[in-house]
């Protein structure tokens, strides 16, 4: 990457790509400087962003700072991407989030054989990535960045997996 790129513009570039709030630390690593840096350009962006008339905007949260859609554009983005699943698809889809990652047999184990069909459809809606875990025969499901912007959900509690709970998930889903 050239040394002429404003460090600025590299967070800009890293905050779209990552598409998660990221804190100092980690934006500092991404970009390769010091935090102090980063800090640095992180202000100079926010502030940027915010003498620009522009449906983006750079904001702390308690988890980061993330590039995000100004929320006066969020009807639109309801308008232009509209998610069509069904009431399986969607439960599927939070018992994976709930788990994230999660192997596919265990999400069947959960779901039950429908699952496979509610996976294929949210692989292709970019909500859910799929991959051969190497030392499984299953494929390991996690959720995708898609998934945290279209729902506004910065991070999902982890859920506790005693037997308990998981018959009390399971339970939720289907009621």
């Amino acid at each position: 990457m050239p040394k002429n790129i404003p460090i600025a513009s590299k967070i800009e570039a890293i905050l779209y790509l990552k598409g998660k709030p990221l804190s100092i630390g980690e934006i500092a690593e991404y970009a390769k400087c010091d935090r102090l840096t980063a800090e640095e350009g992180i202000i100079e962006l926010i502030e940027n962003y915010a003498r620009r008339d522009t449906a983006l905007e750079v904001i702390e949260t308690e988890h980061g700072y993330s590039l995000q859609l100004r929320s006066e554009f969020h009807d639109l983005v309801q308008a232009l991407i509209p998610v069509e699943f069904g009431v399986g698809a969607l439960r599927t889809l939070a018992a994976i989030a709930l788990h994230n990652p999660i192997l596919q047999s265990e999400l069947i184990n959960l779901r039950g054989s429908g699952a496979y069909q509610h996976v294929q459809e949210l692989v292709e809606s970019g909500f859910v990535r799929k991959r051969r875990e190497s030392d499984s025969r299953s494929f390991a499901l996690q959720i995708t960045p898609k998934f945290h912007q279209y729902f506004q959900i910065e991070q999902l509690p982890q859920i506790l997996t005693t037997p308990e709970k998981e018959q009390q998930l399971e339970l939720e889903l289907d009621g």
